[in-house]
């Protein structure tokens, strides 16, 4: 009798503990917050689901329109076989060393064409001609010049990814208040100095938006470069099944394509967040 007392007086005296909340509530929160997470996995099963009944109703060849179970098949059987794997490294190579090549050379250039505005009179217009320049007909050259292999890719997709990330570059350095570098100056602070903390730290937006474009482009740029001419690569992999005819395989290749460009632009946005935590995710461009 006297343990139940001193238990009761203990349940007594113990704050009371909040309702844990239930798991559906939490999720039913967490989808309120961001919608996106329930509409993306829901307009992709809309989109495919609907994709697959009207090919299959309308009893749609595969040389026309594959359908998705079609082209899921294919994409297991190209990298099973190891065909997309290897092809796959090869642009993905390509890519990466393409953007980087630009990514540098953009900033190094820009930065310099910034600082002094007698060389942006007189290069810029140069740049500009050669941005106009379509890269189909002058990658053809380059392969002349470079050959076949990998390194005449790799400077097409640096040549389409370069300008974009040279106009940001530039904007986002220029873009730095005025009275900030006058304060500076009247402390008599170096070029160097003005640069790193009021210029550089303003243009980090600007250049990570430029280079988030200039990985899109990268893409591209190497993919051009394995149509015109290559041994390997997803590029060199498509026009061979286009001469056979398979549509599936030219489908998969496709989406395996998109999805390493998917991939890439998530690192470049999970690095732009740890660099200018500053400044939220929102999209300049120029």
């Amino acid at each position: 009798m006297i343990f139940n007392m001193k238990a009761a007086d203990e349940n007594s005296e113990s704050p009371t503990t909040p309702p844990k909340v239930s798991r559906s509530w939490a999720a039913m929160v967490t989808v309120k917050e961001r919608p996106e997470i329930l509409l993306v996995p829901l307009f992709a099963v809309l989109l495919f689901g609907g994709w697959e009944f009207l090919c299959r109703t309308n009893h749609v060849s595969d040389l026309i329109l594959p359908t998705p179970s079609r082209i899921l098949t294919s994409l297991y059987q190209g990298i099973r076989s190891g065909l997309f794997v290897t092809a796959l490294k090869t642009t993905l190579i390509e890519i990466v060393l393409g953007f980087l090549l630009a990514a540098v050379s953009s900033f190094v250039i820009g930065t310099i064409i910034s600082q002094v505005r007698l060389l942006e009179l007189t290069l810029y217009p140069y740049i500009v001609a050669v941005q106009t320049l379509p890269k189909v007909a002058v990658a053809p050259l380059i392969l002349i010049w470079v050959g076949l292999g990998i390194e005449g890719k790799i400077i097409v997709a640096a040549m389409v990814s370069f300008f974009p990330m040279l106009v940001n570059t530039i904007a986002g350095l220029k873009a730095a208040p005025q009275d900030e570098i006058d304060l500076l100056r009247s402390l008599s602070a170096s070029r160097w100095k003005i640069f790193r903390y009021v210029q550089l730290p303003e243009a980090l937006p600007y250049i990570f938006t430029g280079m988030n474009i200039g990985l899109v482009l990268s893409v591209l740029g190497a993919i051009i470069g394995e149509f015109i001419g290559a041994k390997s690569g997803m590029g060199y992999l498509i026009l061979q099944m286009n001469y056979n005819m398979d549509i599936s395989g030219m489908f998969a290749a496709l989406v395996l394509l998109a999805a390493m460009g998917i991939f890439l632009n998530f690192i470049a946005q999970f690095i732009r967040r740890k660099v200018v935590f500053w400044r939220p995710d929102t999209l300049i461009t120029h």
